[in-house]
């Protein structure tokens, strides 16, 4: 997919429940290179399954990012007062490098300035290098704020300041 990827339709949608397979296979693929990394339990909430997906509908917005039709990854986001809670996001291994993770963050941006958000945040492992790298590039920094660990699995937070 990387090599002809810039000249394939790449969009981003709001997700619907039928989608609930796909992010939940989405969500699998990108993370289980770094699965023993992860404690059972962490690993087990960091890959939902289809129906913690649907019930994670319920608590704020799920988008998803295709890729000539196909979803090849996602973020959802929580409201939480002035802020907007960003988590699960992934993007499938051989869609990296082609901008996805760009459409998914500008998409979150977007929504936490129609909700009058004053920050982005989000809580990431230390081994996912390089999905910390992009967060950076996009403005996020490290803060000192939990949780620091997920069943297990080291944590921490990181924040981006919307103007």
């Amino acid at each position: 997919m990387q090599s002809n990827t810039f000249h394939v339709e790449k969009q981003v949608r709001i997700a619907e429940v039928g989608d609930a397979a796909a992010i939940a296979a989405v969500l699998y693929e990108a993370f289980r290179e770094f699965e023993p990394l992860y404690t059972a339990e962490g690993f087990a909430a960091t890959t939902p399954k289809s129906e913690q997906i649907v019930e994670r509908m319920s608590e704020g917005p799920i988008w998803v990012a295709l890729v000539g039709g196909e979803i090849v990854g996602t973020v959802s986001v929580v409201l939480k007062r002035e802020a907007v809670y960003v988590r699960g996001m992934a993007v499938l291994p051989r869609a990296r490098g082609a901008r996805v993770g760009k459409l998914l963050v500008d998409q979150v941006e977007q929504y936490g300035a129609e909700n009058g958000c004053k920050r982005l945040f989000l809580s990431t492992t230390p081994f996912l290098e390089r999905a910390i790298r992009l967060y950076e590039k996009f403005g996020f920094r490290r803060i000192p704020e939990g949780p620091h660990d997920l069943f297990g699995t080291p944590l921490f937070t990181m924040e981006k300041m919307l103007e």
